[in-house]
């Protein structure tokens, strides 16, 4: 049998190209690694989907045991888990995160 939070995750990652799994939404982050990433993704504009694990439990710990990663938030690019709040902001500096974004074909928004 499928878990059904596994499903919804796999769901959500191939409908957006970015994906971020956040406390909070793009908007309002109710913690301060998730609006760290969230200015990182804003500093290159481009576009990608916030999942807030606040409003759902199951979803909370699910994506922790999908990804075999302990924390929140959790960036998934074209499908593919790239990492937590302090790899994201190291990606960034180092210039791998526009790299990656290049890589898979994702564009600054217009």
């Amino acid at each position: 049998m499928t878990n059904p939070v596994f499903a919804r995750i796999e769901q959500d990652i191939q409908k957006s190209d970015i994906v971020l799994y956040m406390k909070g939404s793009p908007m309002f982050p109710q913690c301060g690694f998730s609006a760290a990433v969230v200015e990182v993704l804003n500093h290159f504009n481009v576009e990608f989907e916030g999942f807030d694990v606040l409003q759902d439990p199951a979803l909370r710990d699910g994506i922790k045991e999908y990804s075999e990663w302990p924390t929140i938030p959790q960036l998934y690019v074209k499908g593919e888990f790239v990492g937590g709040c302090d790899i994201i902001r190291e990606m960034a500096a180092s210039g791998e995160l526009v790299g990656l974004f290049e890589e898979k074909g994702i564009a600054p928004k217009a």
